[in-house]
């Protein structure tokens, strides 16, 4: 290792597996002289006292007040967080009075004006100038007065912290926090709150604010570390196979914004292969990896978020795109836009659906189907041919069903180090697998988040791969099962419109041999 590269790695061996806090707290700046110091001895109270300050309407609020909630409120427990939060979202919102009262005076001027319309009209008709102009002013000046009440008083906090030197982080933690709140606590106050900050981070983060950076192993030893703790995906085990991820043959490419310096909001890891790959395997262990002249494919493998506050704002598609149009420009041998991706909630719905079914079994058979209900909500999981394999493999099956025995084998992992059991769970998985992406839906889209993803983005789902990763958490999220969705330059466009006006996912020749026509 060369002496200039020492030091850097070193610094990424000794932290790459230090996940960092991405709420933690920060240390704080002194003091300005001018501020006293707080005297309250509840750092909550204390929180809430920098708030009251910070969003005050009567005057801007002063940088030193902002940065004391900011140094404060990243000191504080999870308790303590929530409860700023709660009083944020409440004591902050709308002025609800205010706005009744200029409502009601409002339509009091709006039905007055409308009483003298016909008589405004009329003067117009005969005068040069017009009539009524000061009542349509007077209008207008209300209309501005309720737009403005309207505001919730939170807002003008949110847009100055913004602003602030470390604000929008703080703003992404604010988010991070509030999202783990709703998750317990949905009530309207605090969904109000994540909409509106929802909506101004997707203003602030905007394609055009973000810049699009090559990750390589060149940079800085500090940016290196946040790729390794970020990776979502397939984690990065130790320094040679960062460095396999930034060489020859790959690309990481990552979205930056200004006021979050030397950390990306999110990255995407490519392979340059010749052909699209079908295992995880060939991407991470490619070694020679194929020589970049030769590449005809590029598969994208990963992407990861590095703020849990973004959730539900869609970088990964503009920088799929920027990637993708990049790559055409410097790589133009390049022709196949791929991804090799998880398929997150596959085993999650099987399990639920094999025990829903069996439950719908055990209370036909103890009614007689005197109801005719439970029927109706009855459906062959498994074929034939399929559950007869499953009870060869199995061999004793104690008076089980293929559901029965299907559910135990795959509640333990252990079942892929058996040759006739995996064998024997192929093809009802892979069936049920291209079932689970392209028929199961959610509010009339995908119910993997996967495939919704990549389908709202304009891809195909193109093919399904058995034992595509073989890890630990491969088999416990897919059965080890992964999926190629192809992005096909001529028809982004017409399939992202496609499926986010029907929810109906393109998929290739090679998916619809799994799939049973619609109905059956």
């Amino acid at each position: 290792m060369s002496r200039n590269h020492a030091p850097k790695s070193l610094a990424v061996l000794l932290r790459a597996r230090m996940y960092p806090d991405a709420v933690g707290p920060a240390p704080p700046p002194p003091a300005p002289a001018a501020l006293p110091p707080d005297p309250d001895p509840d750092p909550a109270a204390s929180v809430r006292r920098w708030l009251h300050a910070s969003v005050s309407p009567a005057v801007s609020p002063a940088p030193a007040a902002l940065d004391r909630f900011s140094d404060g409120y990243r000191s504080l427990d999870r308790g303590g967080r929530r409860e700023i939060l709660r009083s944020l979202a409440a004591d902050y919102d709308v002025p609800r009075a205010r706005v009744r009262d200029l409502m009601r005076q409002y339509l009091s001027a709006a039905t007055a004006a409308g009483e003298k319309e016909e008589e405004e009209h009329q003067e117009a008709a005969g005068e040069d100038g017009g009539g009524g102009g000061g009542s349509a002013s007077a209008m207008y000046r209300m209309e501005r007065g309720l737009r403005e009440a309207l505001r919730p008083k939170y807002a003008g906090f949110l847009e100055t912290m913004n602003a602030q030197p470390g604000g929008l982080k703080l703003l992404a933690v604010i988010r991070a926090d509030l999202l783990a709140l709703l998750g317990e606590e949905n009530v309207p106050v605090l969904r109000a709150l994540d909409g509106y900050l929802k909506e101004k981070l997707v203003t602030w983060l905007s394609p055009a604010a973000l810049t699009l950076h090559q990750i390589t192993w060149d940079d800085p030893a500090s940016l290196l570390e946040k790729i390794v703790a970020y990776e979502a995906v397939h984690p990065i085990r130790n320094l040679i196979d960062l460095k396999r991820r930034l060489g020859v043959g790959r690309r990481c490419f990552g979205y930056f914004h200004p006021a979050i310096p030397g950390e990306p909001l999110i990255f995407i890891e490519v392979a340059l292969l010749k052909d699209t790959a079908t295992s995880i395997q060939e991407v991470l262990w490619d070694d020679p990896p194929t020589p970049e002249c030769e590449a005809r494919s590029a598969l994208f493998y990963s992407i990861s978020s590095t703020q849990p506050g973004l959730s539900g704002i869609n970088l990964g598609k503009f920088l799929l795109k920027r990637v993708i149009d990049m790559l055409r420009r410097d790589m133009p041998s390049v022709q196949i836009f791929a991804t090799l991706s998880p398929i997150p909630g596959f085993m999650q719905w099987l399990l639920a659906k094999l025990f829903s079914q069996m439950k719908l079994a055990e209370a036909e058979s103890q009614d007689g189907n005197l109801s005719g209900v439970t029927s109706t909500f009855r459906e062959s999981i498994l074929l034939p041919e399929e559950e007869k394999m499953i009870r060869d493999a199995v061999g004793e099956v104690d008076g089980r069903n293929g559901i029965e025995l299907l559910q135990d084998i795959l509640k333990s992992s252990q079942w892929v180090k058996s040759d006739k059991l995996s064998a024997a769970l192929k093809s009802p998985l892979m069936r049920l697998c291209a079932r689970y992406l392209a028929r199961e839906k959610k509010r009339g889209k995908a119910l993997d988040a996967v495939a919704n993803f990549h389908l709202q983005n304009g891809a195909m789902i193109e093919r399904i791969n058995w034992m595509a990763d073989q890890s630990e958490k491969g088999i416990q999220q897919s059965g080890g099962i992964m999926v190629n969705y192809m992005y096909r330059l001529e028809n982004i466009e017409e399939y992202a419109m496609s499926y986010l006006g029907t929810g109906i996912a393109h998929t290739s020749p090679n998916l619809s041999l799994y799939l049973e026509p619609k109905g059956t």
